[in-house]
């Protein structure tokens, strides 16, 4: 946190602009060894005019932005120096920055410095991030939110609730003689309780819709060779996006292409045809199919309608039944020779170019995409959190659990407390090392 940092902060290429960013103790004095201005006793939040020097030479004309701690992202003294676009260019002047003085940065290092100075909490963080890489319009909405800090105030709340109960029991422990203080019994907490555990598992519900807001729906079309996948991946997309032919695999890795459903980004993947071969590089297709499986939200699987189910086929169909899943019968166009009555079964024709509209409309109903509130976009949505937010209702639900078995208070109280860690652990406010080395080392090198 002593060295004092820099990195190119804009996309490198070819552009109008580019900007380099320092922060940290010796950024004043860094500038003005290659700025023709000093700005030792220039106000704070200001722009100034002037060039990039290197021994008498010109480097290049630019903007510098002055911002002085601590009233600045990274609560350090921050320069901008904002130089014409360019490869050459911007890295010439970040090489002159490094040259006098400063390290080159860590990604995600100045926000992590945010964090450490105070400026941010985690879920403010997740929030940069996903604003950096939102892809529709609901997401970057929900990430205003989150660094806006009202998803922060949500978690906020529920810790200050924990504390007033948890201070309430140890007063009793503590101070048992005093007569005038109330008395806490596993009765008198339980509505409280209670009611911390319905707000944990609404704000689970809407992390859950905001996981997918953030991330899209991972979806993965399976099937054996030549049943209709890349054709299907292609008729989605609106684009020949896969390969198509007459002959047995064709698709040896995995296609990808994403549409956009009621505002969420569905990541769809075309798999390799699912079959027994000797082929080795159709085979490695085989087995990535087999991990997009496991992995995916959801699960397109095609069958043919003028051709008898295989054993592989039954065998793909127990694989995904306890996934979410959609089952498409293809090639209704020509004669029905499928031997498999299949409920909910949607039936298309890709050919004809029928049924499709079904497929995203089951895609809708499964995930509730029409019902998401997008109106409320208080979420947390990224694994670690909601993870936490499980762990946390666990705990709740223990303690209910040992209120009902008449449990002593301090054993209720632990559970609590628990429950106020990993709270913590969402924001920020209990936390390792380690950890935030891997939450920000997610981020790009200029952020």
């Amino acid at each position: 946190m002593e060295d004092t940092i820099a990195a190119i902060s804009s996309a490198l290429g070819v552009g109008a602009i580019s900007i380099i960013r320092i922060s940290g103790e010796k950024s004043i004095e860094i500038i003005n060894k290659i700025f023709n201005k000093d700005l030792t006793y220039a106000a704070s939040h200001t722009i100034h005019y002037g060039h990039i020097i290197e021994n008498g030479e010109i480097i290049d004309e630019v903007l510098v932005s002055l911002m002085k701690a601590p009233k600045t992202f990274t609560k350090e003294d921050i320069i901008e120096i904002n130089c014409h676009g360019g490869i050459n260019t911007t890295n010439k002047v970040l090489e002159l920055v490094l040259s006098r003085g400063a390290r080159l940065a860590e990604p995600g290092e100045f926000t992590k410095r945010a964090f450490l100075n105070g400026r941010i909490d985690l879920t403010q963080a997740d929030g940069i991030m996903n604003l950096i890489e939102a892809k529709t319009d609901i997401s970057r909405k929900m990430s205003i939110n989150q660094l806006n800090g009202q998803v922060s105030n949500i978690i906020k709340e529920l810790r200050t609730n924990l504390v007033n109960i948890i201070s309430n029991i140890e007063v009793n422990i503590d101070y048992p003689e005093y007569e005038d203080i109330e008395v806490v019994t596993s009765d008198s907490i339980y509505p409280q309780v209670l009611k911390m555990h319905e707000k944990l598992e609404n704000i689970i519900k809407k992390s859950e819709d905001g996981k997918i807001i953030n991330e899209g729906i991972k979806i993965g079309i399976i099937g054996r060779p030549n049943v209709g996948k890349s054709s299907l991946l292609n008729t989605l997309l609106e684009e020949e996006k896969a390969i198509v032919t007459d002959i047995e695999g064709t698709t040896r890795d995995i296609v990808e292409g994403k549409i956009i459903i009621n505002g969420i980004v569905c990541n769809i993947i075309d798999t390799a045809g699912i079959r027994e071969t000797d082929n080795v590089v159709e085979k490695l297709g085989v087995n990535k199919s087999y991990d997009i499986i496991n992995s995916a939200d959801l699960i397109i699987m095609i069958l043919n309608n003028n051709e008898k189910i295989t054993e592989e086929e039954l065998e793909l169909l127990s694989k995904i039944k306890n996934k979410n899943h959609i089952i498409v019968i293809n090639k209704t166009d020509l004669e029905n020779k499928l031997n498999l009555y299949v409920k909910d079964a949607i039936k298309i024709s890709i050919k004809d170019n029928t049924g499709i509209e079904d497929i995203k409309n089951r895609i809708t109903e499964i995930f509730n995409l029409d019902k998401i509130d997008t109106f409320d976009m208080s979420y947390l949505s990224n694994a670690r959190s909601i993870s936490l937010l499980k762990k946390s209702l666990n705990k709740i639900n223990e303690c209910l659990s040992n209120i009902k078995d008449d449990s002593p208070i301090d054993i209720i109280e632990l559970d609590l407390k628990e429950c106020w860690n990993l709270l913590g652990e969402i924001i920020g406010e209990t936390y390792t090392d380690e950890l935030i080395d891997e939450i920000f080392s997610r981020f790009c090198l200029g952020k």
